[in-house]
């Protein structure tokens, strides 16, 4: 949140005001010329926001970032097109790539370096991505959750449009791409509870609790959401960004339940509880939308908050255990199968164990395993 806020002042200073969003009177979100949750946010109030600010600048802790690298399975496009349906590749953060009745779709593409107006400062990649967007093949569609810069990113929109047949997105959001120079034609976007079907592939915006903007200036003038996928019998939730709040037992009610949820895990802080989740609250989540296999999102590739860079991964490891329920963890670049994926192998406890080893070991350690395709 914080570094967010940070990055949005130091654009606000060299950027042009925010576009005035459209008006969308019609959405139930909608009311004073922004968008707004179903219960309000916890506001900080100034001092405390000093405070946490000042945290941020001078108290980050060590592990917060990977002390070697984060090991990562490079991606081709033969390997995409030789992959069966159903297959899914995480690629950072909450860039994910399907493979769905073979074709392509990405969620939050995010490649540059840095989740920031600017690649010379900002929150860094812990890694490259697994393939490039001039590797990827055609993309049937793109779908976005909201517009904060690790989940909407400039440059690989711009890099992306040519070869993306539809971006779907929530309100407001399409107003920005179409803005950046997308075709009109190929963005659709939608309120909470609405959607589309685009080659077979169901789409449904669903709530969320967070915020949005990306300068100080335009603060929730787009939507964000969470999203159901539906191919044929197989459900899939994507959360985005969000506190955890009921609107997720009433999505399970309405559309569970899912084959696999990849649900955000990371970034939290006990100052700002109700646009991030904290891991036990990330489980609940999944129970509460009915989810079968839990793919723990929002984590791996970026410093945001306070947390050791490893802490998501173990506390949501541990939750799980504990509640039987099967979690999903791959490496970057690792492919799944959506209906039946492969248990975690807690990859990440290698990076943080090989760290002080001879750099030989390391290499082996870290190295991508053969059939591990």
């Amino acid at each position: 949140m914080f570094t967010f806020t940070l990055i949005a002042m130091a654009y606000s200073i060299f950027s042009r005001a925010a576009p005035v969003a459209a008006s969308y009177t019609q959405s139930p979100q909608f009311a004073g010329g922004k968008f707004r949750n179903a219960a309000p946010r916890h506001a900080l109030g100034a001092l405390k926001s000093l405070e946490v600010m000042w945290r941020f600048a001078t108290g980050k802790p060590e592990d917060s970032v990977p002390r070697k690298p984060v090991p990562v399975y490079p991606v081709t496009r033969a390997d995409l097109l030789a992959a069966p349906d159903l297959s899914l590749w995480r690629l950072g953060h909450s860039t994910m790539l399907f493979k769905i009745d073979g074709r392509f779709w990405l969620t939050d593409p995010v490649f540059s370096q840095r989740a920031s107006p600017f690649q010379f400062m900002g929150p860094k990649r812990f890694h490259a991505p697994p393939i490039t967007i001039e590797e990827l093949p055609p993309i049937t569609g793109v779908l976005l959750s909201h517009d904060h810069y690790d989940h909407l990113d400039y440059a690989a929109i711009q890099q992306l449009a040519p070869k993306v047949e539809h971006f779907v997105t929530p309100l407001g959001v399409g107003d920005r791409l179409i803005a950046w120079g997308v075709p009109a034609a190929k963005v659709q976007q939608f309120d909470w509870w609405q959607g589309t079907t685009v080659g077979g592939l169901q789409l449904v915006a669903t709530p969320a609790q967070h915020f949005s903007g990306r300068s100080l200036s335009d603060g929730n003038r787009t939507l964000w959401a969470s999203w159901v996928l539906i191919a044929g019998e197989t459900r899939i939730f994507f959360s985005g960004d969000t506190g955890y709040f009921d609107g997720f037992k009433a999505i399970g009610e309405r559309w569970g339940p899912f084959d696999l949820t990849l649900i955000e895990t990371g970034a939290y802080n006990a100052d700002w509880p109700d646009i991030h989740m904290h891991p036990e609250e990330s489980l609940q989540a999944h129970l509460d939308v009915k989810g079968r296999h839990l793919f723990p999102i929002h984590n791996g590739t970026f410093d945001l908050s306070l947390h050791p860079w490893v802490e998501p991964f173990e506390r949501i490891t541990a939750l799980a255990a504990a509640a039987q329920v099967p979690l999903v963890a791959p490496r970057m670049g690792e492919r799944i199968d959506i209906r039946t994926p492969a248990p975690s192998t807690h990859w990440w406890r290698n990076v943080e164990s090989q760290a002080e080893a001879p750099a030989g070991e390391r290499s082996a350690a870290l190295a991508p395993q053969p059939g591990a395709w």
